[in-house]
């Protein structure tokens, strides 16, 4: 969406020191706005509005100033306005962060790694490449109305199983359980809950069926604890949703609700750390920040934008958007009144008939929740009670932050009602009207163009996708993709980020096997032709344009473009090079390695040991094994080289054939690739021992079927050549006797003169068939001259 380039224009002054910044490009007719905007006090953001989101439709309802601004150093794209913003922290080079963290009650997912990674790329950009000081905080929400009903159902449940029910007991339960569970599938509308659930009750009448037939005839033992086992299985959830309807209401012991999150929090962070994700710089936990919640909502009724109503309290949504200073909804303004959202975003146990009753307007929502028996509680001035979910980020962000953070990051459907409720009561507590400068939203997660879903069976979690795919291949995946547009994880989509890889990885191993080609301190300087003064400018031209792309609201998939471009120019000069017998620059390539390691580095896709490329081996040890094995694997390899020369000049093929094993079948097992080439010393590289195990069962799968296509070929040629051979015995005055169903009648040479119905043939048919019989007398003469020579087989 910019409108022109920043780096090519005489008219874009140089600013020097914008916001700590180093140098940026701004355009004139914005550098009057700029000044005046440092002149301001630090809570207001200088061009940009007050609070928007990157991903926003609509423009917010203040907008202070709508004249285009074009790319200077770091953007924010707002699609409402068609342009791109000058990103200024409040504080120098210093970033305040806030990041949206998960609830912790069950696995995380790729909806997660979508947000983390990608907040993971841009914070490594903003702090290693930019150069910013980065502060990064997140929150992990422990409390919860998903995690108080999974906690108790687990609890409950774990209860009833401990009690080992009989099966008459177990079948009754199941029955009882069936009667609120029908319901609840008859009244959802939902298309995909609605077929999750359909399987569940087809899943668990499966399971009755043979446990009802057991009972009947009165069987005992194993046979019956096997069919026990088995509908406790399936009827788990059924039943878990049963039980906590009849008992929740007596789950007392609070550290019930502390256990499951604390369980899944742990899950959540090795998940972050296998995917090598940055840990936050502080990590706010809402169980810990609950005298803070507390005293945050107190300030925002004596601030006159909250009521306390049965116990709990609500924010006044109509007395705050009707106030002067502020205005509700500005991220999502066609939202607002969306009451599906906003009962979403208050919780499942939460908008009961007389919980929706206590409030002014439908869309107020809930600050601080009076506790219901079964629920967790902490004391505050309102009664026994628990944090709404909005208000745990504005206290905590608010009480580590202060009153204005730079950037606030989360999911695309974290905009409304969550970011907006929070911006509104955090804009009561402090009185502003810029609690937040930068909404960063990532763009949703589809798995083969489908919502992840558990009802599509296609629920897949970070833990399921490790398995399959590496955490550097997952980021390269991302990498291609733009952060804030909806990401397509797919087959398709990891092959893309696979061959990325493969492709990067080769040009690596190329380059380092150059530079470990043994040269004198003088012989490492050689004179630059027209072809290394040509890559040398593309690459400086490259540089340039991966800078602009992370200029451009941080554009991963351009720079991943360029990268693999420039990758493209070294190795047609590589070839260029080898073709003519010449060697290529050392010292360039290296140059170019390097620079395409450190960005790698700084995208977090390759970890810190490597000094040049991918790691090799696990983590730690890669600089180690490759600086240890691999002078004894050259040697082996000029050793390898030497034989079979010779092997070649005495013509001993069984050397030769072992030297082809070694390279073959050997060392792939070892992670090692020998690289013949003629005319060439051999290239040696240290690969990942999978993917070379891959390559080698793919090589000898393309062989497998050469050979079958071969034989195939072979098997067809035998058979038209037999079929030829039994045609040509016979003598051309049987040819035609034997097609009884075509003619009558024939001559003494045994061609036809009659159809089957006694017509005599016309001329033209008796020619045709003439010159049938005549080619068959050829072949027939043929066939007896090679019988009399003895050349039949």
């Amino acid at each position: 969406m910019a409108m022109g380039s920043p780096f090519c224009s005489d008219s874009w002054p140089l600013l020097p020191g914008l916001g700590g910044l180093e140098v940026a490009f701004v355009p004139r007719r914005v550098l009057n706005l700029l000044t005046l905007s440092r002149q301001r006090p630090a809570c207001t953001a200088p061009v940009v509005p007050s609070c928007w989101d990157p991903a926003l439709q609509t423009p917010p309802l203040q907008q202070p100033h709508q004249e285009q601004v074009f790319l200077a150093f770091l953007v924010i794209v707002i699609p409402s306005f068609l342009t791109k913003e000058v990103f200024i922290p409040q504080d120098g080079k210093k970033v305040t962060w806030y990041c949206c963290g998960p609830t912790v009650y069950d696995a995380s997912h790729m909806g997660h790694a979508r947000s983390y990674i990608s907040f993971d790329i841009l914070r490594r950009v903003l702090k290693d490449y930019f150069k910013f000081d980065v502060f990064y905080c997140m929150n992990i929400t422990d409390i919860d109305d998903k995690i108080i009903r999974r906690a108790r159902q687990n609890h409950l449940f774990q209860q009833y199983r401990e009690k080992r029910p009989e099966a008459a007991q177990l079948l009754e339960d199941v029955r009882a359980a069936l009667t609120p569970f029908l319901v609840k599938l008859n009244e959802t509308t939902d298309a995909d809950k609605k077929q999750m659930l359909e399987r569940i009750q087809h899943a668990v009448q499966l399971a009755t069926e043979p446990l009802e037939k057991a009972v009947q005839s009165r069987l005992t033992g194993e046979e019956v604890t096997s069919h026990v086992e088995a509908l406790l299985e399936e009827a788990k959830d059924l039943l878990s949703d049963w039980l906590d309807s009849t008992l929740g209401r007596d789950v007392t012991d609070n550290s019930i609700f502390s256990e499951l999150p604390k369980f899944w929090e742990g899950e959540f962070h090795r998940d972050m750390e296998a995917l090598n994700v940055l840990p936050p710089d502080v990590l706010t936990r809402v169980s810990e920040y609950v005298p803070e919640i507390v005293d945050f909502v107190q300030k925002i009724v004596d601030n006159g934008y909250g009521y306390v109503s049965n116990g709990s309290v609500y924010f006044d949504t109509v007395k705050f958007a009707s106030s002067e200073k502020h205005s509700y909804g500005k991220l999502v303004p066609e939202a607002v009144g969306d009451q599906k959202a906003l009962q979403e975003g208050e919780g499942d146990l939460s908008i009961s008939a007389d919980r929706l009753s206590e409030k002014r307007s439908p869309n107020d929502f809930a600050l601080w929740k009076a506790s219901k028996p079964g629920e967790p509680s902490w004391p505050c001035p309102w009664g026994k009670g628990r944090p709404g979910w909005h208000i745990e980020c504005s206290a905590m962000a608010g009480t580590l932050l202060g009153a204005s953070m730079d950037i606030h990051g989360g999911g695309f459907d974290l905009r409304f009602p969550h970011h907006d409720n929070e911006l509104a009561q955090s804009e009561a507590y402090f009185e502003n009207d810029c609690w937040v400068r930068y909404f960063l939203h990532t763009g949703h997660l589809t798995i083969a163009g489908c919502k992840m879903s558990k009802s599509l069976k296609n629920f897949i979690t970070i833990k399921d996708a490790l398995k399959k795919h590496s955490a550097r291949q997952l980021r390269l995946a991302f990498l291609m993709h733009s952060w804030k547009d909806t990401l397509d994880y797919s087959s398709n989509t990891m092959e893309s980020a696979l061959q990325y890889e493969k492709f990067l990885n080769e040009f690596f191993l190329n380059v380092k096997d150059i530079l470990r080609a043994p040269v004198d301190v003088t012989g490492q300087f050689e004179k630059w032709g027209e072809e290394e003064a040509e890559l040398n400018k593309n690459f400086y031209d490259k540089k340039t344009e991966i800078h602009k792309a992370l200029c451009d609201n941080v554009d991963t998939r351009t720079v991943m473009e360029e990268m693999r471009a420039l990758v493209s120019q070294c190795n047609l000069y590589m070839a260029a090079q080898k073709a003519v017998r010449r060697r290529p620059s050392r010292a360039l390539l290296e140059n170019i390695a390097l620079y395409l390691t450190h960005m790698l580095k700084i995208f977090g896709a390759i970890e810190e040991e490597s000094s040049l490329g991918f790691p090799v081996g696990g983590p730690g040890t890669s600089l180690s094994l490759e600086s240890t094995v691999m002078p004894y694997l050259q040697v082996l390899s000029e050793f390898r080289e030497g034989v079979r020369k010779i092997a070649r000049e005495q013509k001993v093929p069984e050397v030769l054939q072992l030297s082809d094993a070694l390279r073959d079948d050997i060392l792939p097992e070892l992670g090692v690739r020998f690289e013949d080439h003629e005319g060439l010393p051999t290239v040696v590289k240290l690969v990942d021992r999978n993917t070379l195990l891959k390559e080698r069962e793919e090589k000898r799968r393309v062989e497998e079927e050469k050979r079958k296509k071969k034989e195939e070929a072979a098997r067809r040629k035998q058979e038209q050549e037999a079929a030829k051979l039994a045609k040509m015995k016979i003598p051309p005055s049987e040819m035609f006797l034997s097609e009884t169903d075509k003619y009558s009648k024939f001559d003494e040479n045994g061609l036809p003169t009659h159809d089957m119905e006694g017509k005599e043939l016309s001329r033209g048919q008796a020619k045709k068939l003439k010159k049938l019989f005549e080619a068959q007398e050829k072949l027939h003469k043929e066939y007896l001259q090679m019988a009399q020579n003895g050349s039949l087989q």
